[in-house]
């Protein structure tokens, strides 16, 4: 049998802790020149992933 893939876009996108999934903020990639200073600013770290998305992200990681 062989080994089941991860899903690569998840893999790109998400980062397994020990306590939880690390994800990004979303629009900060490109066209940052009409956002405030502020709002990039608050943009910039990572955030834990909301308890009721873990679970799909879960199956892209083929944990079940």
């Amino acid at each position: 049998m062989p080994k089941a893939k991860v899903h690569s876009g998840a893999a790109k996108r998400f980062k397994k802790t020990g306590s939880g999934i690390k994800r990004k903020s979303a629009y900060k990639s490109h066209i940052l020149t009409k956002m405030t200073t502020k709002r990039k600013r608050q943009l910039r770290g990572t955030s834990m992933l909301h308890p009721s998305d873990v679970g799909r992200v879960k199956h892209m990681f083929r944990e079940d």
